[in-house]
């Protein structure tokens, strides 16, 4: 079994920053695609950000120039940091990634269980 375990959400004020942590965990074989994934209260799921094996970036246009998404492969683990914080950036952003488990040579897709960032005076 796999696990993705986000971590690093909270309450910071309009202007400041937080960086996000996703570990995968378990039977991993290899990690292929990663993302960020965001749930604001009544809006459906948006992609924010993601990341492939081989490093290449994509962004939605409104993160652009104040989030950076990156990885580090031999620690299984993704990283969101968010500068410049706005208040339409509160919302539940959810880990996600395509992970190849040990046995087995097709990927599956896996969700972490969210964590919460509030971004309020």
């Amino acid at each position: 079994q796999v696990q993705l375990v986000e971590s690093g959400g909270g309450l910071v004020q309009p202007g400041g920053s937080l960086r996000l942590s996703c570990v995968a965990s378990g039977s991993i074989r290899s990690i292929y695609d990663m993302a960020w994934y965001r749930q604001a209260p009544g809006k459906q799921r948006e992609l924010v950000a993601a990341i492939s094996s081989g490093g290449r970036t994509n962004y939605i246009d409104s993160v652009k120039g104040r989030f950076t998404i990156s990885r580090d492969n031999a620690k299984n683990t993704m990283y969101l940091q968010m500068n410049s914080l706005k208040p339409e950036d509160t919302a539940v952003y959810y880990c996600n990634a395509d992970i190849v488990l040990v046995f087995w040579v097709s990927p599956r897709n896996y969700w972490g269980q969210g964590t919460q960032v509030t971004v309020s005076s």
